[in-house]
């Protein structure tokens, strides 16, 4: 036995069919596709939900929800990060150059998670009812500012 006598078992392999090689063939003209429709045409793909020319699924279902285009997007800031923060004046410009905040959207709003321990002075767009009480019980000035002007 050597390496080229070796061979598959016997009706393993399987010729491949030959279409489109005449009438006698059995498959000639049509090549086994038939007369007419979508299957016939070379370069045929069927569409992901095609469900045989039926309305598919996903368009038969409707659409929800909606996107509000008017609805308000501020930086947050915690009073607990705050407290962090060097310094004992805040305003949005000033949080916008030390990193703090990279994007002001429709502006600033400061919001009451953590603990305030010493005196600052807080500039901003909107303070929740807790963060204003919280500054303001730590010795600090709450000041609200109009909010910034879009750009059009």
């Amino acid at each position: 036995m050597n390496l080229s006598e070796l061979r598959p078992p016997a009706g393993q392999q399987k010729t491949s069919r030959r279409v489109g090689r005449g009438m006698g063939s059995g498959r000639g003209k049509t090549s086994g596709r038939g007369m007419k429709g979508a299957r016939s045409i070379t370069g045929y793909s069927k569409m992901r939900g095609f469900e045989g020319g039926q309305m598919p699924l996903h368009r038969r279902l409707p659409k929800r929800g909606f996107t509000n285009i008017f609805k308000k997007r501020y930086a947050i800031l915690n009073v607990g990060r705050l407290d962090k923060l060097e310094g004992n004046t805040f305003t949005p410009e000033s949080l916008m150059a030390s990193g703090v905040l990279k994007k002001l959207h429709d502006g600033l709003k400061i919001l009451a998670t953590g603990d305030l321990t010493r005196k600052i002075t807080v500039t901003a767009h909107l303070f929740s009812a807790d963060a204003e009480k919280k500054i303001i019980d730590a010795g600090g000035k709450v000041e609200k500012i109009a909010p910034p002007e879009k750009k059009k």
